[in-house]
């Protein structure tokens, strides 16, 4: 799984699982463009990344605008070169019941996870089929496969992104792209380490390996599916989640 000479984008870089993803790539030689709206962490991972010997770029962008989003890519071709791998991790969450559910929360979650996701795969699209190659790898949820009380919103941005990873997927596939999906379960980040204890608890109870994944297991997965390794894999959603929906 050498990316030595690839570029790639990571949106939601500067933190948690996107930053873990940043890194791996960056571990085995992809120079990345490290996206997102805190500009301050997204200069420190950048420059986490070239202490291991690649080039980085910082880039403050709202995946919301889709014209910031086709001037943040064309930004990265003048500075790195070109554009061969995409991961779509911006998103967030505002959780709530459904009948207790600001429309705002619901529009802004959906806005970000979904149409952010849109916004930069129609950025790097024209690139990538241009050079007749490209991976794009989209963060999910396991939430988008079976739902969860509370997540409305949430579960529906990541039902989308997976429908619009198997619709891409088809689209590009006769120029070389590949699109696929990561669905992570319960994973140790900063939203996850506010739960508490009885939450976590109960939520362990469900994984049957029966340990709380880490950030670097997502990204693996991504770098696998962003390799040559899984050249012949399309419009397929790999599921990282101790077994908690198998």
């Amino acid at each position: 799984m050498n990316l030595a000479g690839k570029v790639s984008i990571v949106t939601g870089g500067a933190q948690g699982i996107g930053k873990a993803i940043a890194r791996t790539l960056a571990e085995h030689g992809s120079a990345v463009a490290v996206v997102d709206v805190n500009a301050e962490q997204a200069a420190q991972t950048a420059e986490e990344i070239r202490g291991l010997g690649v080039a980085a770029l910082a880039q403050r962008v709202d995946v919301v605008d889709h014209a910031a989003t086709a001037t943040a890519v064309k930004e990265v071709i003048e500075k790195l070169g070109r554009v061969d791998i995409l991961v779509n991790n911006a998103g967030i969450t505002r959780d709530g019941l459904l009948l207790r559910m600001k429309p705002e929360d619901f529009d802004l979650v959906i806005s970000i996870n979904l149409k952010g996701t849109f916004n930069y795969t129609c950025a790097v699209l024209p690139a990538m089929l241009k050079q007749r190659a490209g991976r794009i790898v989209n963060v999910a949820s396991v939430m988008g496969l079976v739902g969860n009380p509370g997540q409305a919103n949430y579960s529906a941005s990541k039902a989308g992104v997976i429908g619009l990873t198997r619709t891409t997927a088809k689209e590009v596939a006769s120029r070389g792209i590949t699109v696929n999906a990561v669905a992570p379960g319960f994973i140790e980040t900063a939203m996850t380490q506010k739960l508490p204890e009885a939450a976590r608890a109960e939520i362990l109870k469900r994984v049957p390996l029966g340990v709380v994944g880490q950030p670097e297991d997502v990204a693996n997965g991504v770098l696998f599916l962003a390799s040559d390794a899984a050249r012949y894999i399309t419009g397929h959603v790999l599921v990282i989640d101790g077994g908690l929906i198998e």
